[in-house]
């Protein structure tokens, strides 16, 4: 007979939950001790029942992968084995109990950075105590491919996939080791590399990290709601998840893969303004639309908010937000929440500093001003640069960009330029319905004109796009 003080826990927790999600979260625990437990055993034993690790490691359909990738399956499993419940003895179970699942559940779905710090410390390593960095950067490596895989594989990537975005695993790596930079010593001090994976961290500062690094509980959250497949449909429930990633439009059936990884797509949507995170859509790749300068312009001016992503031959990925639409003009445009980013070797936004309003810039067939398209610094040493003459770019911050305290983002400062691409984010403004099909040329007759005198064909004739619906979503 379970104690009282067992019940109360065990009911707290439960009144977390309201009917509807109580009712899902019984549906499920019964699914998994049905398939752990005999069937001769689930009359009188129903109070009884337990989930083992073969039963969450079996929660799959019979045909196809599973849902959650094997190591997480275990990590899940620790966590609500590390629950003690009052009243019981502590002599090792390998079997939930029905109290334990429910308190992890409201734990880690309902609960406060304290509640959750327990259990992520047994998720971490089942010993408890201090752990060493290289056990958090497993387990938060583990954390990203598991979001990564649970999201593609309920067909929650929302246009995006893991064929037309770039290989996940190098993003992984790169996500895990920029939340890792955030681990804290109670001295203020970071740990990085080897040092980093050497260090023991105590509860203290892994709490501490988990409530500054929203990442943590918001994937774990995933990985429960998505790979369990529970609590997944109700909607107050999925605010935190919601443009966790954005939907993806322009890219399906292109023959493409983005520049992007998924991991890179999810942490840079996270640094968009609010209101931008809901949409991506692909207006120029210079893969799809040619190495010309005229043709970048054309597709991007008067679209609204863009992401502009490069890489270098090097193989360095990089590049900006800007925060209004790009408008050919020999003066700096933009505002404070424009920001560079770096993608790989390693994965980092860099927002403004303040110190200059040198955010974006895009100028084409002056004479008097630098033609070219660039975000922060000044002009000859901007933070990102892309000339006119399309291919040639610079990155130059010795030490840092003024406006953006960045680092030089690309290989050399001064780099070749092999692939591009320009992401509208959040919804067209209203403008752009038909003045935004126009070619910079119609736009820009002085252009047309210094073309037409350099004999040079009107390249982008033959490049207008048809109107382009929308794509469904897959």
């Amino acid at each position: 007979k379970m104690g009282n003080a067992e019940s109360n826990a065990y009911q707290n927790h439960l009144s977390r939950f309201l009917p509807e999600e109580q009712s899902d979260i019984d549906g499920l625990f019964n699914t998994l001790a049905g398939s752990g437990g005999s069937a001769g055993a689930k009359n009188a034993k129903a109070a009884k029942k337990t989930v083992t690790l073969a039963a969450l490691q079996a929660r799959q359909s019979a045909h196809t992968r599973e849902p959650l990738p094997e190591p997480m399956a275990v990590r899940l499993y620790n966590g609500m084995k590390s629950i003690d419940l009052p009243g019981k003895s502590s002599g090792p179970s390998e079997q939930i109990a029905k109290e334990q699942f429910v308190i992890f559940m409201s734990n880690l779905l309902k609960g406060n950075a304290d509640e959750k710090i327990s259990i992520i410390m047994r998720m971490i390593a089942r010993t408890g105590g201090p752990l060493t960095g290289k056990q958090i950067q497993e387990f938060t490596e583990d954390l990203i491919t598991s979001v990564v895989h649970v999201l593609s594989y309920r067909k929650e990537l929302k246009g995006w996939s893991l064929e037309n975005t770039r290989d996940a695993s190098s993003g992984v790596k790169a996500l895990a080791s920029e939340l890792l930079s955030e681990l804290k010593l109670p001295d203020g001090t970071k740990p990085v590399g080897s040092q980093l994976l050497e260090t023991n961290f105590d509860q203290s500062v892994i709490e501490d990290w988990v409530y500054r690094v929203p990442q943590i509980s918001v994937f774990l959250s995933v990985v429960i709601r998505q790979g369990l497949h529970v609590l997944h449909s109700l909607p107050d429930q999925t605010n935190d998840i919601l443009n966790l990633v954005p939907h993806c439009k322009g890219i399906k059936g292109r023959g493409i893969a983005s520049l992007f990884d998924i991991p890179a797509v999810i942490y840079i949507n996270s640094h968009l303004p609010a209101e931008l995170q809901h949409k991506w859509h692909l207006l120029f790749s210079s893969r799809l639309h040619g190495e010309s300068f005229s043709q970048l312009c054309a597709h991007i001016v008067n679209k609204g908010p863009c992401i502009v992503i490069l890489r270098d031959v090097d193989g360095f990925l990089f590049g900006g937000f800007a925060s209004h639409s790009w408008e050919v003009k020999p003066q700096f445009q933009g505002d404070n929440r424009c920001f560079l980013f770096s993608v790989f070797p390693t994965l980092a936004v860099y927002t403004c500093t303040g110190y200059n309003d040198h955010y974006m810039y895009l100028n084409h067939g002056q004479q008097t001003m630098p033609n070219g398209l660039g975000m922060g610094g000044q002009h000859g040493y901007f933070g990102l640069w892309i000339d006119s003459d399309y291919g040639k770019g610079h990155s130059k911050a010795k030490p840092r960009c003024t406006t953006y305290n960045s680092p030089q983002l690309s290989a050399k400062e001064d780099f070749t330029l092999d692939a591009m691409e320009v992401w509208a984010v959040g919804d067209a403004p209203e403008s752009a319905g038909k003045k935004g099909k126009k070619s910079i040329l119609d736009v820009d007759p002085q252009a047309q004109a210094l073309l037409e005198m350099a004999g040079k064909s009107r390249q982008s004739e033959g490049l207008r796009e048809p109107i382009e619906e929308d794509e469904e979503d897959d």
